[in-house]
């Protein structure tokens, strides 16, 4: 997200998976290819500036699965200064294929956020 790096984010996804972001962005639950959750991604975040900054992993592994939560603070700010700031958890399933580990499962759960929701045009809720 940060780099703007959509070629590499699309690579670390299996050809579809499960999110959830209706913490924030008001939208159900659903299942994506994994093309499109990147297309999603660059349309709301290409003209802003972030910062994702993870830590405190909890992971667990089962054979071909696993799993990984994660706290994350997500700065953003657009060309005219406004800032939206995101603390919030992540889950992430992972899953294992003949091409390697790859996310299969994003839940995003906001614990609070702070600035201009409008910045976000992915936000379907203010």
């Amino acid at each position: 997200f940060d780099l703007k790096a959509w070629d590499t984010l699309e690579a670390c996804l299996a050809e579809s998976l499960a999110t959830d972001y209706s913490d924030l962005r008001g939208t159900p639950p659903g299942v994506v290819a994994r093309q499109r959750f990147v297309e999603m991604r660059r349309t709301a975040l290409d003209r802003l500036q972030t910062h994702h900054l993870s830590g405190n992993y909890e992971v667990t592994l089962d054979g071909n699965r696993g799993r990984c939560r994660t706290s994350m603070m997500i700065w953003r700010r657009d060309d005219e200064g406004r800032v939206l700031n995101t603390h919030c958890l992540y889950d992430f399933e992972v899953s294992r294929s003949a091409v390697g580990w790859r996310i299969s499962s994003i839940t995003q759960k906001v614990l609070w956020s702070d600035g201009d929701w409008a910045i976000h045009s992915g936000i379907q809720k203010a």
